[in-house]
């Protein structure tokens, strides 16, 4: 993919302007057409992998998610290629909008593109092409969706449906219905779990903010985006330290091939005015994503994005992933709806989080923390809150970062006679420097971890009960990754293979880790130390004179910093 020149001037951290990401939509939307069926309703993207929908469906997968892409482009000319689509698509060419299928997900792209494009595409087609796809779009009022962020899609086609006029009651009811089920799932900070349970992930910014909050904004419903728009403000605030100096987003959750889709919350509250982020920030942010993902080969040779992230990679493929499947990227392309004399456009870049200082943020909410630093540009995400075992590695994981990607060897575990399972965890808090939670490994043993953490070293300690005398238990850290290297001591409990075993009764196992990208960093063993103060707790020591007392205490843990 061929970019414009850096404009160091204006975004001296990554190059990019509005130039940027105009060129990158054109060259994507560019490189699809070719694949596109003679009349233009479906784009079969080449790709060995079809997904568990078949492949009509991913056809029309292709053809919703690039469509999205045109609708935040704006082009007329572009638009028009879509319009043939729509007159041929809705007369039995496109599958049908039924209980929980992949159409569902791609109506929801086709009304919303349709919404944000009236003047450019709707209002030009005749009447017969407007009913026939209102028609085939109304099936998803009624449709059952998964109970996930699909229950936004009818929210989304009801939006639209609704202002034009076509079962306006139908819409509303889907609208009210889809809202009042995301209610359930929101659990403060501006952060939803997506479906019930625990899981967290970018779907939380991608889909669970962008729907409610582009509809309120669309709809001009102050009410609504009042609310929505508050959350999604809150959010932004923590999302800001996601992102690496590189970058790079922390690879953590599914559907991470969406790739530049991860800018889109970041573009939405610049978009409606609920940010705390300032506009050259946002770009910052939001461009150096573009910048990771194209400069790290993320396009291939023909222009397409193929499964994986930065390149093909069967690893970051879900059973739902088709050919197509990567374009719901075409979401980080939402700023291309803000005027090109907006000032996230014309503001100077400045630094993201990560830039600015290390930091050890708490997000209670997910029971997360988020250790950053300003020398190497690394995230490191410690997850004492998320759970999905249907996508492990990308949710159970005891830590994620910006420059590693989960491995199928079971990083960052703590593996008990074997088995490296982490079920049913339990969030046991958050604070200044750490975290903890509990989980399962197997019938009756459990893991109580704690993790601290100070510039980029990190404590990790693991209780385990109820495992037999003399069980194996081994720990794992980070793996390497994009110039960042990983270390592992052990400090308590561990020999040098990281490996211990189980005594009579609840058994501490205690390491040093770190991961970083700095060229020459003091041993770790320098930076902290730690003392057993009994059988169940301890004493950190901190080099730069700070310290905490950890107490497994039965059902909990407490944590006392000093410093």
């Amino acid at each position: 993919m061929r970019l414009p020149p850096d404009d160091r001037g204006r975004s001296p951290y990554t190059g990019c302007t509005r130039a940027h990401w105009e060129a990158a939509a054109d060259a994507l939307l560019a490189a699809v057409e070719p694949y596109a069926t003679a009349d233009r309703a479906l784009y079969h993207l080449p790709g060995d992998h079809v997904s568990h929908s078949g492949h009509l469906s991913d056809g029309l997968e292709g053809y919703a998610r690039t469509l999205l892409l045109a609708a935040f482009r704006q082009d007329a000319t572009v638009l028009g290629r879509y319009a043939d689509g729509l007159a041929t698509g809705p007369r039995g060419v496109w599958p049908d909008v039924t209980d929980r299928s992949q159409p569902l997900v791609e109506a929801a792209s086709i009304a919303l593109a349709l919404r944000l494009t009236r003047p450019l595409l709707w209002d030009r087609l005749d009447d017969t092409v407007r009913r026939r796809t209102a028609d085939w779009l109304a099936d998803a009022l009624t449709a059952e969706p998964w109970p996930n962020n699909w229950e936004l899609f009818p929210v989304t086609v009801g939006g639209f449906l609704a202002e034009i006029g076509h079962r306006p009651e139908a819409a509303r009811r889907a609208i009210d219905r889809g809202l009042e089920r995301i209610e359930t799932w929101y659990v403060g900070d501006g952060w939803y779990t997506d479906g019930d349970g625990r899981r967290f992930d970018y779907y939380n910014g991608w889909a669970l903010h962008l729907y409610p909050v582009l509809h309120a904004w669309l709809a001009d419903d102050r009410e609504l985006l009042s609310r929505y728009g508050g959350r999604l403000a809150r959010y932004l605030a923590d999302y800001a330290h996601l992102f690496g100096g590189d970058g790079a987003p922390v690879a953590q959750g599914r559907s991470l091939t969406y790739r530049f889709a991860t800018a889109a919350p970041l573009w939405l509250g610049a978009l409606t005015g609920h940010t705390p982020l300032s506009p050259g920030e946002t770009r910052r942010l939001a461009s150096g994503t573009l910048r990771y993902f194209v400069d790290g080969g993320a396009v291939d040779q023909r222009g397409l994005l193929p499964l994986g992230r930065l390149g093909p990679d069967t690893s970051f493929v879900q059973a739902y992933s088709g050919p197509a499947s990567p374009y719901w990227a075409s979401k980080g392309f939402l700023g291309l709806l803000l005027p090109a004399g907006h000032e996230v456009w014309t503001a100077p870049e400045e630094p993201g989080p990560v830039g600015r200082a290390d930091a050890v943020r708490p997000l209670p909410a997910p029971n997360w923390l988020l250790q950053t630093t300003r020398s190497d540009g690394l995230v490191r995400l410690h997850n004492h809150g998320s759970e999905d075992v249907r996508y492990d590695p990308f949710y159970t994981r005891l830590a994620y970062s910006s420059a590693t990607v989960p491995a199928a060897s079971y990083d960052n575990s703590v593996i008990v006679g074997g088995n490296p399972g982490r079920t049913g965890i339990e969030p046991l808090g958050t604070g200044e420097g750490w975290i903890a939670s509990r989980h399962t490994v197997g019938d009756g043993v459990t893991v109580t971890s704690v993790v601290l953490a100070e510039g980029a070293a990190e404590v990790r300690c693991h209780l385990v009960s109820g495992a037999v005398p003399g069980t194996r238990v081994r720990v794992t850290g980070w793996t390497e990754g994009a110039g960042a290297r990983a270390e592992l001591l052990p400090a308590v409990g561990l020999c040098d293979d990281l490996a211990g075993a189980v005594g009579v009764g609840d058994t501490l196992f205690v390491a040093l880790a770190r991961l970083t990208a700095e060229p020459d960093p003091p041993p770790l063993a320098e930076l902290v130390s730690v003392r057993p103060a009994g059988a169940a707790e301890l004493e950190v020591e901190w080099a730069g004179g700070t310290g905490a007392r950890v107490r497994w205490d039965g059902p909990g843990v407490t944590v006392t910093v000093r410093g």
